[in-house]
């Protein structure tokens, strides 16, 4: 009776560490999607930004329309791959796919910001101003959301990969998430938008 007891006991023990670990899981998972969406809300910015900006400097670089036809290209490339992300950011395909399209994206505003460098009249306009620096402030505050994503993802596979919680991971399907980097080191720069 009192092995029984003991046999009992540690099985008691066992299935609440096990449910301890799951939830601590469910938790981090949740952790990871939420920094996920702050990134979400702060790209849809960007992308509602940017259709402005080119229509600001259309008037100017009309003769430039490859360089705009690119941005607006890698644009919704971008978004695409957003709606993606967001609907499981969990997907390490779809936060591979994003860090690409971003990658890409910032690319086709860097080429945009260097060539409006070279317009004094465009330089000068007020609107193109101030949509260059409601660009600047929010390129940091996709840094920062980025970061915390990635922050959290980090958090969440090292705890899905430590022992013993690996078993339970394994077991429930706690894949490994995937961090949102840019894969192009030429592109890892955010763009330069500076009008000074």
């Amino acid at each position: 009776m009192v092995a029984l007891g003991i046999v009992a006991g540690i099985v008691v023990l066992f299935v609440i560490w096990g449910i301890s670990v799951y939830n601590g899981l469910i938790s981090f998972t949740n952790r990871f999607k939420n920094s996920f969406s702050q990134i979400d809300v702060q790209l849809k910015r960007r992308y509602d930004l940017i259709p402005n900006l080119v229509e600001t400097a259309k008037g100017y670089l009309s003769h430039e329309r490859e360089t705009l036809e690119a941005v607006i290209k890698a644009r919704n490339t971008a978004i695409t791959s957003n709606q993606q992300a967001a609907s499981n950011p969990a997907d390490p395909k779809a936060i591979a796919a994003l860090g690409a399209a971003e990658g890409q994206l910032t690319g086709a505003l860097s080429r945009l910001f260097a060539l409006a460098e070279s317009y004094p009249d465009l330089k000068a306009n007020q609107t193109m101003a101030s949509l260059m620096e409601e660009m600047a402030s929010t390129e940091n505050k996709v840094a920062f959301a980025r970061q915390s994503f990635n922050d959290s993802v980090m958090a969440y596979n090292t705890a899905r990969e430590v022992f013993p919680a690996v078993i339970i991971a394994n077991n429930f399907g706690f894949t490994e998430a995937q961090l949102l980097e840019i894969t192009n080191p030429d592109e890892r720069e955010a763009p330069k938008v500076s009008f000074k």
